[in-house]
């Protein structure tokens, strides 16, 4: 996980009461020789990444993802060229100096906007503390407790933040995941501020709860809420012999439940904050599948008043950046809804997002897509083969409907996230039941009833019916 912002800004000591200890580490990894360093890991077995524009990467997350030997993961670190195109060259290791980014002058307010993540934090000190008190500050001995010193029998996983546990605090008897900061990265310390400042101040059923931090000596932990079925990515991408194939009903609800943690943080908190790093491994499963959205080291506030967007280097994990972000550094709300599209199409393809075992055109999944978005008849071929045709295929239609309205280059042509959500509860409400309802053939279902019914009508008078996908041409 990584910060990024429009311009490298020191962190006071007013701006945190109980947070001392961030000052030296956010100075110490933002200035050097007036330019911050950007730590590139390369992790076999992790999967994607964070990248900055230039093409060199940022440390990627993966919660709770124990490491695998796929192929693919080898992917996680990709860039874009000069001329604005994504470039699938692996970096090496190596420390890279960032250039500073230009800050657009479409509105003096921007510069409050790129000063950025500090204005995640309340109005008065009254509420700032408040908002902090609501993070337990644990001592290290706390959680060397709660997880038997770090026992390997307690190792969920390892991502760009470090390693993550599993423990039990000995208070409470809560079980709890514990990400420890890996200290050898500079861009973990900001990520950590981040996380804080932003779970902090946030609380939704959609979001994962930050329970507290460590911070003692030369040690960082973030202490969780244990998400007990995984990541969406670990369900759809990880050996099936090790998870339950996700039916068409549950997939619906985990993309429902995503969006609305999306549309909170979009609508509902003050000041609203663009997530940018929505991908399947941020999404982490409760039970019964609900879903929540994780790891907010990227999260930026967005723009406000009169402002358009928020100029910053470009951050993000190759496959769900958005073209118009990518290119220009110009981060808006439809940023988001480019990555919800993308995560929405893996979902319902079971592919991902981009992959190296593939050849061609078919290693990116939007690109694999945009051909077969232009031809109804085709969209069959979208559908994850391991649902075996146990889907409806109406509701494959508008799934699909949804996810090529997100992906769309122009981001005004992308759906507010309200709209997103309602579409997607809809769904959710139409159970599909394999004993009952048809069954698709391998060569796909394509006949439908001439009138559609007053449910049918309800979902496109939002936008996503079957004349959707004409822009995508």
């Amino acid at each position: 996980m990584s910060l990024s912002s429009a311009s490298p800004h020191r962190i006071s000591d007013a701006s945190f009461p109980s947070f001392h200890f961030l000052r030296t580490t956010t100075v110490d990894c933002e200035e050097k020789s007036g330019a911050r360093i950007a730590f590139h890991q390369r992790e076999e077995g992790k999967g994607m990444g964070c990248f900055p524009c230039s093409g060199e990467s940022s440390i990627d997350k993966k919660p709770y993802r124990k490491k695998t030997n796929n192929s693919n993961n080898n992917n996680r670190c990709r860039g874009y060229d000069d001329h604005g195109r994504q470039r699938p060259q692996v970096s090496s290791h190596k420390f890279v100096k960032e250039e500073e980014p230009q800050v657009s002058s479409h509105s003096a307010a921007e510069n409050r906007a790129s000063a950025g993540d500090a204005s995640l934090r309340p109005n008065t000190d009254t509420e700032e503390t408040n908002q902090f008190n609501k993070a337990r500050r644990f001592k290290l001995c706390e959680l060397i407790a709660a997880t038997e010193d770090f026992k390997e029998d307690y190792f969920l996983g390892e991502g760009g933040f470090g390693k993550v546990y599993k423990g039990q605090l000995q208070d409470t008897g809560e079980i709890v995941a514990i990400k420890q900061l890996d200290r050898n990265g500079c861009q973990g310390m900001r990520e950590f501020v981040v996380e804080v400042l932003t779970l902090s101040h946030c609380e939704h059923p959609n979001l994962v709860k930050l329970i507290g931090y460590c911070a003692e000596g030369d040690q960082r932990l973030l202490v969780y809420e244990y998400m007990p079925l995984g990541s969406l990515e670990d369900h759809l991408h990880g050996p099936r012999h090790k998870k339950k194939v996700l039916d068409w009903n549950i997939r619906i609800k985990i993309a429902a439940g995503a969006a609305e943690g999306l549309e909170y943080l979009h609508n509902q908190i003050k000041p609203p904050i663009i997530y940018r790093d929505l991908k399947c491994s941020n999404i982490l499963l409760g039970e019964g599948y609900h879903a929540k959205l994780s790891d907010f080291g990227l999260a930026k506030v967005g723009p406000s008043g009169d402002q358009t967007h928020v100029s910053t280097r470009v951050m993000g994990t190759y496959g769900y950046c958005a073209p118009d972000y990518a290119m220009t550094g110009q981060l808006t709300f439809k940023s988001d809804i480019y990555s919800f599209g993308v995560v929405l199409l893996e979902i319902v393809s079971g592919r991902r997002a981009f992959d190296t075992r593939r050849s061609g055109p078919e290693q990116n999944l939007v690109e694999w897509a945009k051909p077969l978005f232009k031809d109804r008849k085709k969209f069959h071929l979208m559908a994850d083969p391991i649902l075996e045709g146990q889907y409806p295929m109406r509701g494959l239609y508008q799934a699909l409907a949804i996810s090529a309205m997100c992906i769309q280059e122009q981001p005004n042509l992308r759906p507010a996230i309200k709209d997103i959500v309602s579409a997607l509860k809809y769904l959710a409400a139409q159970t599909y039941d394999p004993k009952i309802h048809t069954i698709q053939s391998p060569g796909g279902s394509h006949s439908s009833r001439s009138l559609k019914t007053d449910d049918e009508e309800k979902f496109t008078s939002s936008g996503f019916g079957s004349e959707s996908t004409k822009s995508m041409e």
